[in-house]
């Protein structure tokens, strides 16, 4: 048995693709996952399987339709191995994530795209915003206290938006812990 990170992108966004954790974990169980848990109702699954990545990323999109009354199709997923993970955390630009007082650092984890293909669709505020490409991530970092400044939202209204699921550092950090245990 191989231990996953799951990422569901779209998931109780705004009200909408409504999917409580708890049914969740059920259905994912139901198909034949072992020791699977949640983190927050943002779309964060720990989970183990035989299954390759590729077999359990189709098994559940096939899934979540039939499990849930969704309102979009901007549902995707995103099935990634302790290896991966543990390299998005050890590759992060140096300092990133280190002042969470200072700046809102996140890991946005791109969905059958690469990094080269996602970067054009950002357009970093100087003094604000910045960001660095990485191994199936993009890590963005926005000054805190020009938040409000930043271009970040731009980015959600591409269709390369679609391809991307956001975590916050935090988030990042403690999935990893818990794919790790």
């Amino acid at each position: 048995m191989t231990r996953y990170l799951v990422l569901l992108r779209g998931i109780n966004v705004g009200g909408k693709n409504k999917v409580p954790m708890a049914r969740l974990r059920e259905l994912l169980e139901e198909l034949g996952y072992e020791d699977v848990a949640t983190y927050i109702a943002s779309g964060n699954v720990i989970l183990s399987s035989d299954r390759s990545p590729a077999a359990i990323k189709r098994q559940i999109e096939e899934a979540l339709p039939t499990a849930f009354r969704l309102d979009s199709e901007l549902v995707a997923v995103l099935v990634l191995s302790r290896a991966q993970m543990r390299a998005v955390v050890d590759h992060r630009p140096e300092g990133f994530g280190e002042h969470p007082e200072t700046y809102h650092s996140d890991a946005i984890f791109l969905i059958g795209i690469d990094a080269a293909t996602a970067m054009p669709v950002f357009d970093p505020r100087p003094g604000v915003d910045t960001i660095w490409p990485g191994d199936g991530v993009i890590y963005s970092q926005r000054l805190s206290a020009e938040r409000t400044r930043s271009r970040l939202n731009k980015v959600m209204g591409s269709p390369t938006y679609k391809s991307m699921t956001i975590r916050n550092w935090a988030t990042t950090t403690t999935l990893l812990d818990m794919l790790e245990r």
